[in-house]
C-alpha cells in the first residue's frame, strides 16, 4: 500500500491510498480519480520530499539498495511533521515575502514556513529562492 499527496486544479489537496504508483496511474490514466472536496476528475500527484536527518554521517558510504519507490511510514511522516513544526516560524499567507527578503538578506536567517499561490511559488522558484513544497494541512483542518 501506498499514500500519494494529490491535488485538484482547484488546489483541494487530499491523500489518496494505491497498492502501487502503477495502480495510481493506471487509474489516473482511465479517469477514476476524483477531488473528495469538488468532484474535479483533474487529480495530479504532488512531489514527495527525501528528507535527511542531521544525525545522518554525511561521509557514510550509501547504501546500494533502492528505497526510492518506499514511502515513509506513518510514524516516519509524523516525526518529519513534528520536525518542521517545532523548528520554523508560521508566518502564513506572508511566505513569498518574507522568503524574498531572508533570501535578499533584508531580513533575519530564519527557517520559516507558510502558504503560497501556486503563481507565487512558481515566482519563488524562477527568482532562484531556495523553497519546496509541504502539503501540510492548515492546524483547524486536522483530525
Amino acid at each position: 500500500m501506498i499514500v500519494f499527496d494529490l491535488i485538484c486544479r482547484e488546489q483541494h489537496r487530499f491523500e489518496g491510498w494505491f497498492a502501487s504508483g502503477e495502480h495510481f496511474l493506471d487509474q489516473q490514466d482511465r479517469g477514476l480519480l476524483e477531488c473528495p472536496v469538488c468532484g474535479e476528475a483533474h487529480v495530479e500527484k504532488l512531489p514527495a520530499a527525501k528528507i535527511r536527518t542531521q544525525a545522518a554521517d554525511a561521509t557514510a558510504p550509501v547504501a546500494k539498495t533502492d528505497k526510492s519507490n518506499q514511502p515513509l511510514s506513518q510514524g516516519d511522516f509524523a516525526r518529519v511533521l513534528d520536525f518542521i513544526l517545532t523548528h520554523t516560524e508560521d508566518v502564513g499567507s506572508d511566505f513569498a515575502s518574507e522568503a524574498r527578503k531572508i533570501y535578499y538578506k533584508e531580513s533575519a536567517q530564519r527557517s520559516i514556513r507558510g502558504v503560497t499561490t501556486r503563481l507565487e511559488s512558481q515566482e519563488l522558484d524562477e527568482e532562484g529562492v531556495p523553497v519546496f513544497t509541504l502539503p501540510i494541512p492548515p492546524q483547524d483542518k486536522w483530525n
